[in-house]
């Protein structure tokens, strides 16, 4: 049952990435900002520690089936070998039932071959898979870095641009402002003028 479950994650996990990736990864680089790069990354990572997780539980049973099929291998043989002692001995009926045996072995043994070389091209699936998430995690990674990077600049120049305004607003009240400086001789002979002609009446 263990087997059978791990075959369908596999596969699932292979089909639902492969979609998620060509349906999903362009479109979030394209027109979506830096926190749906974080989200989208995070989620990335998950996906290669889910599927290390199944190749090293592949891994596994793949290691099992190994023993299964040497231990049957065993198997096969003692029982060829007791076909020949019962042919020897006379013993048709023993040698009958041995071959039957027999037979009932190598049955199993094909079956358990078969079944770990589908274990083999699904941990093969699994890795190539894995190659993809970490390709795909390193080119999110970058372009998260290239967006944070970005975002300092831009936050930097804006600091730039206010303490320039600052300054400039502090040096228009400070009475450095030329303009400032050429209203106030303006309005001072002004009423300079206005004064004289007061007086001359």
């Amino acid at each position: 049952m263990m087997y059978l479950t791990s075959g369908v994650l596999a596969v699932g996990l292979f089909d639902d990435l492969s979609r998620f990736l060509e349906n999903r990864l362009e479109e979030f680089l394209r027109s979506n900002p830096h926190l749906e790069l974080e989200a989208l990354l995070e989620q990335l990572r998950e996906q290669e520690e889910d599927t290390l997780k199944l190749i090293a539980d592949l891994q596994l049973q793949e290691k099992r089936s190994q023993e299964e099929i040497l231990s049957t291998a065993q198997e096969i043989q003692r029982w060829h070998i007791r076909v020949q002692k019962a042919k020897n001995a006379g013993r048709e009926d023993l040698a009958v039932k041995a071959q039957e045996r027999e037979a009932a072995l190598l049955r199993q043994g094909n079956q358990q071959w078969g079944q770990m070389q589908g274990l083999k091209e699904r941990i093969s699936q699994a890795q190539d898979l894995l190659k993809k998430v970490q390709q795909r995690r390193q080119e999110v990674q970058t372009k998260a870095t290239e967006a944070q990077t970005a975002r300092a600049k831009a936050q930097a120049q804006q600091r730039i641009e206010t303490a320039g305004w600052s300054n400039q607003s502090r040096s228009y009240s400070s009475g450095n402002d030329p303009l400032e400086e050429t209203f106030r001789r303006w309005e001072t002979e002004a009423e300079l003028e206005e004064m004289k002609r007061k007086m001359g009446r």
